[in-house]
This record gives structure tokens, C-alpha cells and sequence, in this order.
């Protein structure tokens, strides 16, 4: 396959408080290639970089939302015919997705497969269709996942969802993904533009340093790695914030709240 057929980088846009992260290589299920990760790590500095900006959707059109990372390459990697770590690498944007100063939502329309379902994991919200299907292959072709990917699933779905998905390496469906909290949420294919709209909105309109903040807080105490001293600073910056007082003032008057992220 040309590299023509392989689609195109992913993108970035942004309209309002919310970005939108696109995989654009449909042809290839969405897998990310190995410069693709580069690119992606560009574009989540361009998002953290503007205040206006409040909550990241990962998306992508196609068979699947991704199939993980580039096997081919991961493949030659093994067998000394090319230099660097394709798994490090791919860890290393998926960790980068998960710490993520503000919010993230992974739009799953179709299959999740290998390191994306790590990727979709790293999300805060992950909101599917009855279509998504799901399984962690490494087993199946004689991989050790990456420390981070296991903590994640383990953090997330508990020891027992993660022993099962790994050793077994069994494809599970969206009913099941839901069960074990995996997916968020799971609506029919037509609500699931409106339902990512409404996530979005509603994460646009709260105050950012308290979202933010726990945000943090949550991932870390879910890692058993709490900093208290800085949950403390996060606290500290949430009670002195103008949008503390905004949302008092907004709450007293019975008016919606206008928040500056200060």
C-alpha cells in the first residue's frame, strides 16, 4: 500500500472552548503510524497552549476508531531492521492523552483494536455505539504491554477486567464494554454526535481550574501516586479564583455562571 493509501496526519481544529483531535487514516483502520506520534504530540501543545480552549474530542471516521499502533513497524523494530522503540513511542502520546490538562472524550463509532484501546482508556469519557467492538491483542502475537497501558486498566476497570482482557485477548461488545466501564456511555449511532455535543457543552460551561484540577487529582489518586502538596495548591488556587466567587455571585442572583479560568 502507497503512503498515498495510508490517509493523511492526524489534524487539529478548534471552534470555541472545544478542539477536536482527528486520526485521518481510515484505509488503514486509524492505525497511528510511527510519525503520526510526533505530529499528535505537536497538536497537544497547540491545545494546552490556549486558555480558551476547555475540553479535547478525539475522533475519526472509518472502520474503525483505530487499530493502535503500526504493527509493521513495530515488527521490523523487532526483528533490528529499524532503529528507536515503537512501543515507547506509542506509550509515550498515549500517556501524554491521559495527563492532559483539560478534559478529553474519546467519540467511538466503530472498533477499538491493540494500543488504541489504551488510547480511548487515557480519555476521561469514552461514548460509543452499539457497533464498537474491542480487544487487546498482544497476547495473540507474543506481547508484553507497556507498564503504563496495564496501570491504566487496571486503575480504571479494576484486576479482574484487566486479567481477563489481556490474557484472554477475547473481542468484547458494546454491551459488555459498558458492564465493566469501559465505555461511559453508549447511545445509538444517530445520538452520538449530540451526546460527544452535550459532554462537551457542559464541560465548556464549568469553572476550568476546578475541572482541571480534579481531573488531576482523580488520575493520580487512581495511579496511587497523589501529590498532596500540590492537590493542596490546586485547592488553594480553586478557593482564591475569581470563578469561585462568579459561581457564588451566579448562585445568589439564579443565573448561569460565566467562568474566565482565573
Amino acid at each position: 500500500m502507497s503512503a498515498r493509501d495510508e490517509g493523511r496526519p492526524p489534524s487539529l481544529s478548534i471552534a470555541g472552548s472545544r478542539a477536536t483531535l482527528r486520526l485521518n487514516r481510515p484505509e488503514v483502520m486509524n492505525r497511528v503510524q510511527p510519525e503520526d506520534i510526533a505530529e499528535i504530540l505537536r497538536l497537544l501543545e497547540q491545545v494546552e497552549a490556549d486558555p480558551a480552549v476547555r475540553v479535547l474530542v478525539i475522533a475519526s471516521e472509518g472502520r474503525a476508531f483505530s487499530a493502535g499502533a503500526h504493527l509493521g513497524a513495530m515488527a521490523e523494530q523487532a526483528e533490528g531492521r529499524t532503529g528507536g522503540d515503537q512501543a515507547q513511542g506509542f506509550e509515550s502520546f498515549v500517556d501524554r492523552v491521559e495527563m492532559l490538562r483539560i478534559p478529553t472524550i474519546a467519540r467511538l463509532h466503530a472498533g477499538v483494536y491493540g494500543g488504541s484501546t489504551d488510547l480511548a482508556l487515557a480519555c476521561d469519557f469514552r461514548v460509543g455505539t452499539p457497533a464498537v467492538r474491542m480487544f487487546m491483542p498482544a497476547a495473540r502475537i507474543g506481547l508484553h504491554y507497556y507498564e503504563s497501558g496495564l496501570r491504566r486498566y487496571v486503575s480504571r476497570l479494576g484486576f479482574n477486567h484487566a486479567k481477563r482482557l489481556f490474557m484472554l485477548a477475547e473481542e468484547q461488545n458494546a454491551e459488555e464494554l459498558l458492564r465493566i466501564g469501559y465505555l461511559t456511555d453508549l447511545v445509538a449511532p444517530e445520538a452520538l454526535d449530540a451526546r460527544i455535543d452535550a459532554i462537551a457543552g457542559r464541560l465548556g460551561e464549568l469553572a476550568p481550574l476546578a475541572v482541571q484540577g480534579v481531573k488531576r487529582s482523580i488520575n493520580e489518586i487512581g495511579h496511587q501516586a497523589l501529590d498532596v502538596a500540590a492537590l493542596g495548591a490546586r485547592m488553594s488556587a480553586a478557593k482564591a479564583s475569581d470563578d469561585l466567587r462568579e459561581g457564588l455571585r451566579a448562585f445568589k442572583e439564579k443565573r448561569k455562571p460565566v467562568f474566565q479560568g482565573r
